[in-house]
């Protein structure tokens, strides 16, 4: 079966030296693009992170710091990559909570604008968590009746994604085959950055997920506390989580502006 879609959706997997969203950086990509006519388009890089790769990272999806040594960073191919994705809907598996928002923050970091205003995001493992409770490699048989070859490989888990995701809208009957149905089944709590610091109320309130602010509308906060939006700014945070953060600022100033 194919996909019922309306514009392109990238499926994508990343390799990283780690699991930290603000710190870690990527050593493989893989994207393959759908478009609703069923055409598929893919492509793999291998990305010198300009970080040493941890040994125990390496002996989880097998790429070293020689494979990717002569390989370009990031920042170099963040162009061509953005005009991969940049028309697209995004599908991965636990993309919502680690590959989006650690490819939001590397696209950041090269100064290139990422945001999913006019887009939605497919999170193949949420479907499955809900469903059936199994990893990838499990998705993979128990949907396909296939043994995932080369899993841990960004390619491997790329395309075996895309092949569950099919499989799935074809075996529920309360899956529609619809992105936007899709990726809102596939969602979470909705928040308002990507690593979940900032989430939204009832309301459609921002509001602070973690600290002595936790459940606290952002706004309220940064009005009450005007030191408290530069302590964030100069913690540890994602670059994205920042940016949210200066949007809210900024759209409240403009607020009291007019």
């Amino acid at each position: 079966m194919n996909l019922n879609l309306t514009k392109p959706i990238c499926f994508f997997d990343l390799e990283t030296t780690g699991v930290n969203i603000s710190k870690d950086r990527i050593v493989e990509i893989s994207i393959l693009k759908v478009y609703p006519d069923g055409k598929e388009e893919s492509n793999t890089w291998l990305v010198n992170p300009e970080m040493p790769i941890p040994p125990e990272v390496t002996a989880i999806h097998g790429v070293s710091d020689e494979d990717v040594a002569d390989k370009p960073t990031f920042k170099e191919l963040a162009k061509e990559i953005h005009n991969i994705i940049k028309d697209s809907d995004l599908g991965g598996f636990n993309s919502n909570r680690f590959d989006i928002p650690l490819l939001a923050e590397e696209m950041l970091r090269a100064e290139m604008d990422f945001d999913m205003k006019n887009r939605v995001a497919i999170d193949v493992q949420t479907i499955y968590h809900k469903m059936e409770q199994r990893t990838l490699s499990a998705a993979y048989q128990f949907y396909c009746n296939k043994n995932l070859d080369g899993a841990h490989s960004a390619e491997a888990d790329t395309n075996a994604t895309y092949e569950v995701l099919k499989a799935q809208v074809a075996k529920y009957e309360e899956l529609e085959n619809d992105a936007k149905f899709l990726a809102e089944f596939s969602s979470r709590k909705k928040f308002a950055d990507f690593a979940g610091f900032i989430a939204f109320n009832k309301e459609e309130e921002e509001c602070f997920t973690f600290g002595k602010h936790k459940g606290k509308r952002v706004q309220d906060v940064l009005n009450d506390e005007p030191g408290y939006f530069g302590w964030l700014l100069n913690a540890d945070f994602p670059l994205y989580t920042k940016k949210v953060l200066t949007a809210i600022k900024l759209r409240a100033f403009n607020n009291k502006l007019d």
